[in-house]
């Protein structure tokens, strides 16, 4: 890593420069029954070779979805093979991720799955899901992703595919207390058995409601605002205390009071996205979460402030540092902060020392090896570096 005079890390290359060859590098990925490799399997080393045989399909796809739209509108919408990919990402979702078409949740995507199953099978839960259990706020980020993706390519099916997984969210949701979430963390496709009280990441169940409603379908809207309501006066004043309720989000843990970081950052964007029209307190109920962020989840490497995942996992992986990174810049912007400004730069100049001169990425820039978790290594990444640079366009171009 470079430093300059003063100790502060400097970015080894320019942003823009970075991300390019990493979009090269991942479309030069071989297929896998017809779809990129990265798509399909969560765990690859720098050949694009398999080294693990569990799936995070949702997550990854549906991050993916929106990193390589965003991409796609970065670069001025001049690369049809970045939508082209897009399109691959939600392809795979509603063609081999779907629970059966039976039971309490019924042609749904996945949270997890096995490497190697087209479609997968209906036991196929992994890392720590049960067989048959799927996580329902991942569903919720793949169906906002997919609306995402029918905006940009008017494809019915993503439309259809969307809407289906918002009636499967309604018809399950509950009012949620100061113990609960509108759905808990993990359910039985089968009959809705619960297990997990909490799913901290509920804002991607708000995002699709509220795509659905200004489309003009207003069928969404008690459900939407019960939710709201629990965002409001619940989640987001938990983390003035302990955060309780933003506990649980990753795949492979299970322990119920595992707060993470992830959660409330993605809360954060989406207040920072819509500010008034969302919260006319978005600005405090902002700081608020990122606040808690700060207080629980960061922590100093090369002088640099990161942020770790979770209680259980004090790693700054690609993910979660650069979507610190991009939270902290947006809010960096709204508020005028060059202090803040500064400290989301280096966080994603610390992300960015992730992508070799390739553009072949690890999923911790730390870590030795090439590849791992995709999600980290690049689907959740990209988005991330796009939106700091849309606050600060200087930014993609400056090596300092």
């Amino acid at each position: 890593m470079r430093f300059d005079a003063n100790g502060h890390l400097l970015p080894w290359i320019a942003w823009s420069t970075a991300l390019d060859r990493e979009m090269r590098y991942y479309a030069s990925a071989p297929l896998e029954h017809g779809y990129p490799v990265f798509v399909t399997t969560t765990f690859l080393d720098a050949n694009w070779k398999p080294t693990r045989d569990d799936t995070i399909p949702a997550t990854q796809n549906s991050t993916g979805i929106i990193s390589y739209l965003k991409f796609y509108s970065l670069r001025g919408k001049r690369n049809p093979r970045l939508l082209a990919t897009a399109r691959a990402m939600g392809d795979y979702l509603i063609e081999q991720t779907l629970t059966p078409d039976a039971g309490a949740y019924p042609r749904f995507p996945r949270s997890t799955g096995r490497h190697g199953q087209f479609p997968l099978a209906a036991d196929s839960g992994s890392q720590n899901d049960r067989a048959y259990e799927i996580q329902p706020d991942k569903g919720a980020m793949a169906g906002y992703a997919l609306l995402q993706l029918h905006a940009a390519t008017r494809d019915k099916k993503y439309l259809d595919a969307a809407r289906h997984i918002a009636d499967v969210l309604a018809d399950n949701q509950t009012d949620g207390d100061a113990a609960h979430s509108p759905w808990p963390f993990r359910v039985d496709i089968r009959n809705g058995e619960a297990r997990g009280p909490v799913a901290g990441n509920q804002v991607f169940a708000l995002r699709l409601y509220d795509e659905w409603i200004a489309r003009g379908d207003r069928r969404y809207q008690a459900r939407r605002d019960a939710l709201w309501r629990w965002i409001k006066t619940q989640q987001i004043p938990s983390a003035r205390s302990n955060g309780a309720l933003f506990a649980q989000f990753f795949e492979d843990h299970d322990n119920p009071a595992n707060r993470t970081a992830w959660a409330p950052l993605a809360l954060a964007r989406y207040l920072l996205e819509k500010r008034a029209a969302l919260d006319p307190d978005w600005q405090a109920n902002a700081k608020t979460l990122i606040d808690f962020v700060r207080r629980e989840f960061t922590h100093v490497e090369f002088g640099v402030r990161v942020c770790h995942e979770q209680d259980e996992d004090h790693d700054a992986w690609g993910g979660v540092n650069s979507t610190y990174g991009a939270v902290l810049a947006l809010y960096a912007k709204a508020t005028g902060s060059a202090q803040l400004a500064r400290e989301a730069r280096a966080a994603l100049d610390f992300a960015a020392y992730a992508i070799d001169e390739q553009g072949r990425p690890h999923d911790l820039p730390t870590h030795a090896d090439l590849g791992g978790w995709q999600e980290d290594a690049h689907t959740d990444v990209i988005h991330n570096f796009v939106d700091a640079i849309n606050a600060f366009p200087e930014w993609a171009s400056s090596s300092r």
